[in-house]
């Protein structure tokens, strides 16, 4: 699957989905692509790989930056290619049909990753993790 990458007529069938086009904290000058009320708070993109991933959908992360994204935190650095089409030219999963399809299922299911759930709960164990907390490694305690 690592191969995928390396031919051009593959590449063509994967878009790019930058955190920027799902934050609710951006303006649509800014970048974001979708409804504030469907966005999610500052995504990363491992959380939006994560997401496609569990979804059965073929994904990897690309180092690059939105152009207007004015943070230059890591933390908010890098794009996810997806797959949306097969090589014969038909969807990889009916369900995502467009780039905003998957915006929209991506936003409304980085909520529930275990990661946002358990920040959520206040100043609990997590809290000595601090804001390097969001690098969505899943750790088992």
């Amino acid at each position: 699957m690592a191969h995928l990458t390396q031919d051009p007529a593959n590449k063509e069938r994967f878009i790019c989905i930058y955190p920027v086009y799902i934050n609710s904290k951006k303006t649509l000058a800014e970048g974001r692509r979708i409804p504030t009320e469907k966005a999610v708070e500052n995504p990363s993109c491992a959380e939006i790989k994560d997401v496609l991933t569990a979804a059965g959908m073929n994904v990897y992360t690309e180092n690059k930056m939105h152009p207007r994204d004015s943070n230059r935190d890591v933390q908010f650095k890098g794009r996810v290619r997806v797959q949306i089409k097969q090589s014969d030219g038909s969807l990889c999963q009916e369900k995502f049909d467009s780039r905003k399809t998957i915006m929209i299922y991506v936003a409304d299911m980085i909520p529930k990753l275990k990661t946002r759930t358990q920040k959520s709960g206040g100043g609990d164990s997590s809290s000595q993790q601090g804001e390097g907390g969001k690098k969505s490694k899943k750790k088992k305690k």
